[in-house]
């Protein structure tokens, strides 16, 4: 349904699609509690999804408009909710896993400095393939060892940076054995599986959880479209991009539910056309919506320290005497 928007022109900007790595998201968050954190990356439409924000609000914030879970100033890359400790999407690589280090400390802290004994909570950094070749990854890897904070690292490996395959970009390919470099757990897991995947995030959620540290965990997983709505998808050879379109972990966990007759075929037929009802509700709803004032353009965007006011027509208002005018246009 977002391909649909974005091309019939109510979505701008970037949208990069979450199809193939489903299993990734609702593995890992499905297993948290409303206190934990997560933070994303620019596909984090689904994350949002996973830790309960609705999705009218993540719809409408796609659509830029003010009933978004970011007011319409988010958009695509960058989905906030403080209600559901989702921390962001972060539209440059790495950015948010030093925020995710600092929320788990956060947690330690509170429970060891200030004394809440009853502050388990857990963060979740997702990221991908191509962030582990950036400085922030290996830094907040021996930050959250050294300080045994309580963090999960989840890189959503979908072999492609863009149009960069991960094996000519990385000297070892795999990931995971970075963890133990730095004192702690690395994980490999089938990403497209999602009950494999949350086998593996319930032991380092309950690690974190107990104290006992943070985990790398590496889920090889694929996206089936291009790196964004705007991306041809020209460089990837048709024959891999066939191989795991056919692991669709979706279908694969409906194959799974049936053959163990865990529910019926006209049970999961019924699933779909909630979900159907649920998306056509959320489009209707966020084309419906306002789009966000003039006035809101600054709000939220720069601090208002003491005796400088921004106001609602985009003019700086400065009460220092060194400056001869009282206001600069924006």
């Amino acid at each position: 349904m977002c391909a649909q928007m974005y091309y019939r022109g109510k979505m701008f900007g970037f949208v990069h699609l979450y199809n193939g790595q489903e299993a990734v998201s609702t593995g890992f968050i499905k297993l948290l509690k409303k206190e934990d954190s997560v933070v994303s990356t620019y596909r984090d439409h689904v994350h949002a999804l996973s830790k309960g924000v609705s999705a009218r609000a993540v719809m409408s914030e796609l659509f830029g408009k003010t009933t978004g879970c970011c007011r319409g100033q988010g958009g695509s890359m960058h989905m906030f909710s403080k209600e559901h400790n989702l921390l962001g999407g972060f539209a440059f690589i790495g950015e948010g896993i030093p925020v995710a280090t600092g929320a788990a400390f956060t947690s330690k802290y509170r429970r060891e400095v200030l004394k809440e004994a009853d502050c388990d909570h857990v963060t979740l950094a997702f990221f991908g393939d191509g962030t582990c070749n950036n400085g922030q990854f290996f830094e907040c890897l021996n930050m959250a060892a050294l300080w045994k904070l309580p963090i999960v690292f989840v890189v959503e490996n979908n072999l492609w940076a863009i149009g960069m395959s991960h094996l000519r970009a990385t000297s070892d390919p795999q990931i995971y054995k970075k963890g133990p470099a730095f004192g702690m757990p690395g994980i490999y897991v089938d990403g497209m599986d999602v009950l494999k995947v949350r086998e593996v995030a319930k032991t380092a959620i309950e690690r974190a959880r107990r104290g006992e540290g943070p985990t790398l965990v590496e889920c090889e997983t694929y996206r089936f479209r291009g790196h964004s709505l705007a991306d041809p998808d020209e460089l990837r050879d048709p024959a891999e991009k066939a191989h795991y379109t056919a692991r669709d972990p979706i279908t694969a966990l409906k194959k799974y539910i049936i053959e163990n007759k865990l529910a019926s075929e006209a049970d999961l037929k019924a699933v779909d056309k909630k979900i159907e009802e649920v998306v056509e509700d959320a489009v209707e709803f966020a084309d419906e919506s306002p789009h966000p004032p003039r006035s809101q353009l600054l709000e939220n965007v720069f601090a208002d320290p003491k005796g400088f006011g921004i106001g609602p027509d985009g003019r700086y208002r400065c009460e220092d005497p060194k400056f001869t005018e009282g206001t600069a246009q924006v």
